[in-house]
């Protein structure tokens, strides 16, 4: 085997050693910071690279051709090991192991395949043909990981894309250069990883830094964003009344409380001789009676209205920006579709509904639920003596 070995550049050795053991390491953070197999990936890549880098130096330090299949083994693993974390991409887990598979079914083919270029080759052509192979893959973690927003992962898409195309250069220089039988002096860096090739890994390895860190804090924003939804939930369901499912008396009672005007209608109604129904039916019944009501309000009101439970069969309806005619009118449709109401297993069962309305505009809502609630009971007693008056016999 004929292989071109010029003066081994020890200090640039130790440098890829130690640059392929700190990236090792910050991807290995990485990987048991986040879990994601990506990073996983290339913490193994990096570990093969410094496998490989041993190999390399005792390829040039002897110049004996047994070196070159380890070498070539763990460079090309390197490789297949990025291709399969491109695959992976940044999912917690890789989803087709069997790509991973054949692509490593691959490398005893690209180790023959480096033999039989060393024998009749010099080193200069394995080179070229690695150096092209890791340019590619570098290119396509490139393109596979376009998805990824956020400075840092476009700090590491810029990275990749350098890499690619510093590699990619680097074949190009052993293809047109070295073919011409000896290798210029100012080329032999290339025998070792290159001084800005070191400081291109270096800035992927903090730009993952930084695209974990943008992860992390996107995490933190949508945990938060989680929490004040459940927050809101949690109050939400406070203010409740939950057989109805309409806004409580302690929610009516901080809309009391709260300063400023409000402009709106208020209605106060309840049922009449509700406590009849539940003696007569069952506080089952009357449970379900209650229920629907309940949907009945809130389907008849608009979004921007509110009904409470405020006790017991009484219920008070805030009308907002509304006129009290039109809320009188509301009001009067309710009541009408009361008297169809139908309870399971009994058939229609009449609701009569007594309601009375106020104008809350330029004065205290306590005030207009207080007028609103005596409208209501007005009504319940004219209509009480209504119904006594027809059931009253006849005078003679």
């Amino acid at each position: 085997m004929n292989i071109f070995t010029p003066s081994p550049d020890i200090t640039a050795f130790y440098i890829q050693e130690i640059g392929a053991l700190l990236f090792g390491m910050v991807f290995l953070f990485l990987y048991r910071q986040s879990r994601v197999v990506y990073f996983g990936l290339w913490a193994i890549a990096w570990l093969l690279r410094m496998l490989a880098a041993f190999f390399g130096l005792e390829l040039l330090l002897t110049a004996h051709a047994g070196w070159l299949a380890p070498y070539a083994t763990f460079e090309f693993a390197f490789v297949i090991v990025l291709m399969s974390a491109a695959r992976a991409g940044f999912s917690a887990g890789i989803k087709d192991w069997r790509a991973v598979l054949r692509l490593i079914a691959i490398l005893p083919i690209f180790v023959a395949l480096v033999w039989a270029l060393g024998l009749h080759s010099r080193l200069e052509a394995y080179h070229a043909s690695h150096a092209l192979v890791l340019g590619f893959v570098y290119l396509y973690n490139f393109i596979v990981l376009r998805r990824h927003t956020g400075i840092g992962a476009r700090v590491f898409r810029f990275s990749l894309l350098l890499l690619a195309a510093a590699f990619i250069e680097h074949a190009i220089i052993f293809l047109y250069l070295f073919n011409s039988g000896g290798a210029p002096v100012w080329a032999r860096y290339l025998q070792h990883e290159t001084y800005y090739d070191f400081a291109l890994h270096c800035l992927l390895a903090f730009a993952a830094m930084a695209m974990w860190s943008e992860s992390q804090i996107r995490r933190v924003a949508e945990i938060s964003a989680e929490l004040d939804h459940l927050r809101r939930d949690h109050t939400h369901s406070l203010d409740l009344d939950r057989l109805t499912g309409l806004l409580n008396q302690a929610a009516l009672t901080r809309r009391i409380e709260r300063p400023g005007e409000f402009e709106c209608v208020v209605a106060v109604c309840d049922m009449d001789e509700f406590k009849e129904v539940n003696d007569r039916y069952g506080h089952l019944v009357g449970d379900e009676i209650l229920r629907n009501i309940g949907n009945l309000l809130q389907a008849s009101i608009r979004h921007e209205d509110e009904a409470f439970r405020w006790g017991g069969d009484e219920f008070v309806i805030l009308f907002h920006n509304q006129r009290p005619e039109v809320a009188r009118k509301r009001m009067a449709d309710i009541e009408v579709r009361l008297r169809d109401f139908r309870v399971r297993g009994f058939g229609v069962l009449p609701i009569s509904f007594s309601w009375g309305t106020a104008d809350a505009r330029n004065r205290p809502l306590r005030e207009a639920l207080d007028e609103a609630d005596r409208n209501m009971y007005a009504l319940k007693r004219t209509r009480a003596a209504e119904t006594a008056s027809r059931e009253r016999p006849p005078v003679g």
